[in-house]
């Protein structure tokens, strides 16, 4: 078994694009769900129009890529009030299955063949990130980052260590305003509507404002994902923004732990580290006969089986996460 292989890939994985638009993903749902209680089933949809307006901005209406950045935080605020207007005065399940239904509507109608002509139906998107490559400080190649003392590392083109900067980058700012907003009167009202909604409408406070506003934030902070995501794979597709997107960084944030500020990064890089560790290590021991229960196309599932035992075990004897605190999770849950 090479284990520094396996190592190296696992930790390329943990600190490479998938895990910033799944920490950006869950920041935004640590804002909803950790911060406020809302229980939003349907992040991917923030992460979808975020995307698609980055490449049908581009490429189907010849817009300015900068332009467009802009305009991703307009439509996820669109979004958010369109999703929340009818639901946040409601029970807090109705804004759930609003949610994961909005997430699967935009998909099917991105991917429907009536509107192939600008969102490039179920084949996506491609050839939208120039302007933003062309700003690439680095020199081509790849570069090597190695841990002290070992040959084990990580190793990025030229391209992806741009895109890394950029992301980490968001990833830290994002983490910063929700730092500060958490820490002011209004994040102080937000954690008090999680915590009795009742109590805190009986005090005058418009509790249906400030619910809307942190689904806008969180929102727009789940569009901005979205960008990157389709910046990491210069090409967006219908059917790889699916559901299980927004499961994944619920793995994230509890993972991590809720209602912390740095919660959803450590889920996201634990949760990616863990997942490329497996599979890795199940494929190189498939191929070299160590497990004969198994073929190569099915160490995919297995993964998926260990990662939903692994959660489960998680929510059983520490559902507080990495760095929760578990009073924080037994009143985020508590209706």
């Amino acid at each position: 078994m090479d284990w520094q292989g396996i190592l190296t890939v696992a930790l390329t994985t943990a600190f490479g694009p998938t895990a910033i638009v799944f920490a950006l993903a869950a920041i935004g749902l640590n804002v909803h769900f950790g911060y406020t209680g809302l229980v939003n089933f349907g992040q991917v949809a923030f992460l979808a129009v975020g995307a698609y307006t980055i490449a049908m901005g581009v490429v189907t209406y010849g817009l300015s890529f900068w332009l467009c950045v802009f305009l991703s935080l307009v439509t996820a605020t669109v979004l958010a009030l369109l999703l929340g207007a009818p639901t946040l005065r409601l029970r807090e399940d109705y804004l759930a299955i609003v949610t994961i239904a909005a997430g699967e509507i935009i998909r099917l109608v991105l991917r429907a063949a009536e509107f192939r002509e600008s969102t490039g139906g179920a084949a996506g998107i491609q050839n939208f990130a120039g302007d933003f490559y062309d700003l690439n400080p680095y020199s081509a190649g790849r570069r090597s980052f190695d841990i002290p003392g070992t040959d084990v590392g990580v190793t990025y083109s030229a391209n992806d260590l741009w895109l890394l900067t950029v992301g980490w980058g968001t990833v830290a700012l994002a983490c910063l305003v929700v730092y500060l907003l958490m820490r002011s009167p209004w994040g102080r009202v937000l954690k008090a509507i999680r915590e009795d909604e009742q109590a805190v409408r009986s005090l005058g406070k418009n509790v249906y404002v400030y619910k809307m506003q942190s689904l806008i934030i969180g929102g727009i902070i789940g569009a901005i994902g979205g960008v990157l995501f389709a910046l990491a794979r210069q090409s967006v597709v219908p059917d790889s923004l699916g559901t299980l997107l927004t499961f994944f960084a619920y793995v994230a944030l509890v993972l991590g732990g809720a209602a912390r500020v740095l919660g959803p990064v450590l889920g996201a890089i634990v949760f990616f580290f863990l997942q490329q560790f497996l599979s890795s290590t199940l494929r190189q021991a498939v191929a070299n006969d160590h497990i004969d229960f198994l073929v190569a196309n099915e160490v995919g599932i297995v993964v998926q089986i260990l990662v939903g035992v692994g959660l489960m075990a998680l929510m059983i004897f520490r559902p507080q996460g990495i760095i929760g605190d578990k009073s924080e999770v037994a009143v985020s849950v508590r209706r």
